[in-house]
């Protein structure tokens, strides 16, 4: 623990306690994107201009493709997705004036090809999705922002049409708002599983997967991502292989999910291969934005405060091709796509008012970029 300890420390060091810092009258913020490159690659963001500006490469080893932030703490995670072998979570402190990482420690994640990570503040919990082997894993984390133990892991089947869908896949896992549940779309099975949470114990359970906890997706749909909506009732779920959003309403009390409304991410008439990718909130929850890989666009949606049902706005080009992550900085104003075929992290600024996007220009060339997170 004490090295532990000494590597947070030089992660802090440097220009104090606030991760956008300010050079000159320049406010800038480190952007990290995880790559299929076994690297992850390091940015600064000129959050009063939208300049991005590269760093460089600031880890090897692990195939990270995918990397969370810590909410408080200058503490990055990052996974190893590799189907051959049980992967693993790596914390890393972040270096606040140059913007370089120095590992922490590493945690197994319980499960192949790690693919995602999301971090529940209250509880300070990791859930970890295994993709390969269908399962999702919680993972502790110290007052210090390392890692502490791997808590749960619940394996899941199932299976679908496609034939990406020969078994389970968990895709993604979110807690709901009232910490006692976590929703974990699973592409494999085309499920959204539903499983017991305990914040004070960091602990997934699970039932009977034939329960009515989990929603059942049309079949090949592939549930890929979810978040909740501001109000906490309503659920917003991306499917990949159909390549669309739901809407589905959040029983608390009961556990359960129950469809409200599903759109189309791809335009009328495209006949080409479906891909839905990601999906994110405004910070005031009254837009949508959801990433079409197929049609390598970025399609927006208003919320209906009162039905929960989304109205597309906007439909505009990502900047690249294959779009596959994209992340809203802090401030609600920066919108970064990582386009993973064409290899670019593309800039869009947001309208608060309208939540329309438009592209700045600025785009910085990374090899296969897949996700990015912005450290605060």
């Amino acid at each position: 623990m004490a090295v532990i300890g000494l590597a947070v420390s030089a992660g802090m060091a440097g220009t104090g306690s606030r991760a956008a810092r300010s050079s000159g009258d320049t406010q800038t913020e480190f952007v990290y994107v995880g790559t299929q490159q076994a690297q992850i690659r390091a940015l600064r963001l000129d959050t009063a201009t939208g300049k991005l500006t590269e760093i460089g490469t600031v880890a090897e080893g692990p195939k990270t493709t995918w990397v969370a932030a810590h909410p408080q703490l200058p503490v990055l995670y990052g996974v190893d997705d590799d189907n051959a072998r049980e992967g693993s979570i790596t914390a890393y402190a972040v270096n606040r004036g140059t913007g370089s990482l120095s590992k922490i420690n590493v945690v197994a994640s319980g499960g192949k090809g790690t693919t995602n990570l999301v971090l529940d503040p209250p509880s300070m919990t990791l859930l970890a999705a295994n993709y390969a082997s269908g399962s999702v894993s919680s993972v502790s984390i110290n007052p210090d922002g390392s890692l502490g133990a791997r808590v749960s892991t619940v394996t899941e089947t199932g299976s679908g049409p496609n034939r990406r869908q020969a078994s389970a896949h968990a895709h993604s896992a979110v807690v709901d708002p009232s910490g006692r549940y976590a929703l974990v779309p699973d592409l494999g099975a085309d499920r959204v599983f539903v499983y017991r949470f305990d914040r004070a114990t960091h602990a997934l359970s699970a039932g009977d997967g034939n329960d009515p906890g989990t929603f059942v997706a049309p079949p090949g749909s592939g549930p890929r991502h979810l978040l909740f909506g501001s109000s906490g009732e309503f659920v917003y779920l991306l499917t990949e292989l159909s390549a669309e959003v739901m809407v589905l309403r959040w029983d608390a009390g009961q556990g359960t999910l129950t469809l409200v409304q599903s759109l189309p991410v791809t335009s009328p008439g495209f006949d080409g291969v479906k891909s839905g990718a990601e999906i994110a909130l405004s910070q005031d929850g009254r837009f949508v934005y959801v990433e079409d890989r197929g049609e390598n666009a970025l399609v927006v949606y208003r919320v209906n405060p009162q039905t929960g049902e989304l109205a597309e706005i906007q439909r505009t080009s990502a900047g690249g091709d294959r779009p596959w992550g994209f992340a809203i900085d802090s401030s609600g104003k920066w919108l970064l796509v990582a386009n993973q075929r064409s290899g670019n992290v593309s800039v869009f600024s947001v309208d608060s008012v309208s939540g329309k996007v438009t592209g700045t220009g600025e785009s910085v060339a990374l090899p296969t970029p897949v996700s990015v997170a912005f450290v605060k």
